[in-house]
């Protein structure tokens, strides 16, 4: 019996490198996305010349520009949008989505507005439905390369996470498992909005030290917004916490990092994200981060000193001698 496909929608360099992952191991994979131009230029030259030049496609990966024939007969469909395009293209796939459907996704982010996560917008949009979202230190470039990674894959339902693992894994790429869709989703929103803090400080010369002061009292701010919103502490300790806010926070392959280099130059937001030229979550989560934090009740000194340099103009600078001269407090705190 022919197994069935994957489809992939979200053709930049992130869907584009999981499709090709996807079908090393020979499973049949469809790549959607929404540029048909681009699509066709990726049909014609077997690779995504614009984001991931270097990586060939598998003779089982097939590039297709319409999204019903993606979609037919496949029974796991993998999303790999940014955040701000979630909800659309979910609203726009539940009324193709069968039962037998599976649907996971690589969106990492609180959505703006409803400050929901996005198994939380899934669960609004499609109901009761297996899912699974994946998440960890990985960079698109390395994936597609066929470097050795690691990262989460996370579902409520155990077994679904261990089947996509296992489908996704091989000799150089190695997925664990997860039930705690909460945390892995938690360190995927969090890390980001610390990589643009962890760029600001670097591109201001502050050296090694304060850089990896930041990675280790940002994870403290990570897990204790997860953990009161209900998500596991030890998460936190693995490649969708520790290991991607590591990951993120000190390579030059992270968006996020870029764009806090570049605040750091003294380019504005807007100037900044316009070189980058492609989607930087660290952005867009500082607000929704923010607001979480406050309805929480969790305090987040350095995600609330990036959302106020993004948004309310306070100088770089400024900002480290407000976070070096707070109160004197216990580490455990």
């Amino acid at each position: 019996m022919r197994e069935a496909p994957v489809a992939v929608l979200g053709a930049g360099s992130w869907g584009t490198a999981l499709a090709i992952q996807f079908a090393r191991g020979g499973r049949p994979v469809r790549l959607w996305g929404r540029d048909g131009a681009q699509l066709a230029s990726m049909a014609a030259s077997r690779c995504n010349a614009r984001y991931l030049p270097t990586a060939t496609f598998p003779d089982s990966l097939r590039v297709e520009p319409h999204l019903p024939l993606a979609l037919g007969g496949a029974r796991d469909v993998l999303i790999v949008v940014p955040s701000t395009a979630f909800r659309a293209l979910l609203t726009q796939l539940a009324p193709l989505l069968t039962r037998e459907m599976h649907v996971a996704w690589a969106t990492k982010g609180f959505e703006q507005g409803s400050l929901r996560l996005p198994h939380q917008v899934a669960r609004e949009i499609l109901g009761e439905r297996r899912v699974a979202v994946l998440s960890g230190p990985t960079f698109a470039r390395e994936v597609g390369a066929g470097l050795p990674t690691a990262m989460t894959v996370a579902s409520p339902e155990a077994a679904y996470a261990g089947a996509l693992a296992a489908e996704l894994s091989s000799a150089n790429f190695r997925a664990y498992t997860s039930t705690d869709i909460m945390g892995v989703e938690i360190g995927g929103a969090v890390k980001n909005a610390l990589a643009v803090g962890a760029g600001l400080s670097d591109g201001l010369g502050f050296g090694a030290n304060t850089r990896v002061a930041l990675i280790t009292r940002g994870l403290k701010e990570m897990t204790r917004l997860g953990v009161a919103l209900g998500a596991q502490a030890g998460t936190f300790m693995g490649l969708a916490g520790l290991g991607d806010l590591v990951l993120t926070c000190t390579d030059d392959q992270s968006r996020n990092r870029r764009f806090g280099l570049l605040l750091a130059a003294g380019a504005s937001p807007a100037q900044a994200l316009a070189q980058i030229a492609q989607s930087v979550e660290g952005y867009h989560a500082a607000g929704a981060i923010r607001a979480v934090a406050a309805q929480a009740g969790v305090d987040m000194p350095l995600c609330e000193v990036v959302y106020r340099v993004l948004y309310e103009d306070l100088p770089p600078p400024q900002a480290v001698r407000e976070l070096m001269s707070r109160p004197i407090k216990a580490e455990a705190e």
